[in-house]
């Protein structure tokens, strides 16, 4: 094969060439290089603003322990409140600042959000009552809620569909970590107090919020728009890169040139699979949000921590373990080019967690179930995050479905915030059964998206899409739907 080179230094003047042989020993070698780029300039920017918005999304947990409550004298409903308030914020902003972040610049919007809630989290820190609480935290999840679906949308544009879920899954496990780092810094900022007049939960919220402002203005100078502008790719590289995700493209158009059009949205907002994905996202993030806020309360309930400071350094080691699983998992997904038949086996270790530890007494079997919760969770969620999106093309049918997926999926919040009152522990009976049911109810819907992405394929064979031949979008009978 030829090697590919630019006819000059103007990317957009390269007329691209298509392989006919994508495994010869030059695209290997070139598809490794490329990757690793990405992987080191785009992947740990992504990381840390996950890391970030997780820290900032949960610390009020930790906050909650350490007197949160009695500080600004609210009760335990009020403080749900507060919690419901951020997820409404955050689900109804999800979808327009996908829409916008094409033409707002990925590099910039991605930034600007960032550095938004990193200063609205440091004022968190300096609430007095509940009105002040609530408030705040409305405002945190407008600046949040564009933050993951832009991050999807954004590596689709630089990885191919088989990439995803191992990157994905990479920056997700941020999340998990920062779980197991948040403990650890919580318990550390809490030590700060008494200074400055401020107790310990406050300056939680002032120094994480400092710190997610200064990764958002490194973000905004790191983080290229896209391959085209990628200015750490050489020249021949970056055609390479083009041309290599326009593999995924039916009409191989490798230049995006799609205006922005209301049926795109529409389409996108109509896709049974999207609601298929959607709806079992709910149930794994209804879990995911009530583990990672009431994880703390709940150990402090099983009786072993002496103290606050040692409840918060009890929850790393769950999270540590799922952050290793999520990424084993996210690789063998992108191997097999399978997303819901994975998580089909990987959901019931999240299952049998919460099965057990609804229905036992012993505390450290109770601890030991909080890591088949996490772990069966958390390796869900990357093969889920990139399933809509490996499914739907189209630059605005794939910003739709990716937004639309997570804002219904994070109305799992809601249920998240009001199903752990203090006045079940230390069992936890009637939480942990409502997220049980959840899940249950979540495993079918993937199993029933698996089953209609394969009847769509089937039909495509069968000619049934060969009015859509030539289509640049996932109607296109040489668009396979991955399963």
């Amino acid at each position: 094969m030829d090697t590919l080179k630019p006819a000059d230094d103007n990317i957009e003047d390269v007329t691209l060439q298509s392989w006919d042989d994508v495994n010869s020993p030059h695209s290997q070698a070139m598809n490794k290089r490329v990757l690793l780029k990405l992987d080191i300039r785009v992947l740990p920017i992504l990381a840390l603003l996950f890391l970030c918005s997780f820290l900032d999304r949960t610390n009020v947990g930790n906050a909650k322990i350490i007197g949160l409550e009695s500080t600004i004298h609210i009760t335990d409903h009020q403080y749900d409140i507060g919690l419901m308030v951020f997820y409404l914020t955050y689900v109804l902003s999800e979808l327009p600042s996908n829409l916008i972040l094409k033409k707002a610049s990925p590099r910039l919007w991605l930034s600007f959000l960032t550095c938004i809630w990193g200063i609205i989290t440091m004022c968190l820190g300096f609430v007095k009552n509940y009105g002040g609480f609530v408030a705040v935290r409305a405002i945190l999840g407008v600046a949040e809620g564009g933050l993951l679906p832009g991050m999807v949308l954004y590596l689709s544009s630089f990885y191919r569909r088989s990439d995803l879920a191992l990157r994905i899954g990479l920056f997700y496990t941020a999340a998990s970590l920062s779980g197991a780092f948040g403990g650890l810094l919580a318990s550390g900022l809490a030590q700060i107090a008494p200074r400055g007049g401020l107790v310990g939960w406050r300056w939680i919220f002032i120094i994480e919020g400092l710190l997610t402002l200064v990764c958002g203005l490194i973000a905004g100078f790191i983080l290229p728009n896209n391959l085209e502008t990628a200015s750490f790719l050489k020249d021949e590289e970056r055609v390479f890169a083009i041309e290599r995700l326009a593999l995924d493209q039916p009409s191989r158009n490798t230049h995006e040139t799609e205006k922005f059009d209301w049926s795109e949205v529409i389409r996108g907002i109509l896709d049974p699979k999207m609601w298929l994905s959607a709806t079992a996202y709910f149930g794994i993030l209804a879990g995911l949000y009530s583990f990672g806020l009431f994880l703390p309360s709940i150990i402090d309930s099983l009786g072993f921590a002496n103290n606050a400071n040692d409840v918060q350094l009890w929850t790393v080691i769950p999270y540590a373990v799922a952050a290793v699983v999520t990424v084993i998992v996210a690789i063998v997904s992108d191997r097999l080019r399978l997303r819901g038949v994975v998580m089909l086996f990987t959901l019931p270790v999240a299952i049998t967690g919460y099965a057990v530890i609804a229905n036992v007494h012993s505390a450290k079997v109770r601890y030991g179930m909080t890591f088949l919760m996490a772990t069966g969770m958390y390796a869900t969620v990357p093969c889920i995050l990139v399933w809509n999106s490996n499914n739907s093309a189209g630059h605005y049918k794939r910003a739709t479905t990716s937004a639309m997926q997570l804002a219904i999926a994070n109305c799992g919040g809601f249920v998240a915030t009001f199903i752990y009152p203090s006045s079940d522990a230390p069992e936890y009976h009637s939480g942990h059964t409502v997220i049980l049911g959840l899940l249950v109810f979540s495993w079918f819907m993937i199993l029933l998206n698996v089953l209609y992405c394969a009847k769509i394929n089937r039909d495509k064979r069968e000619g049934k899409y060969a009015e859509f031949t030539g289509y640049n979008d996932d109607r296109d009978p040489d668009f396979h739907m991955i399963l």
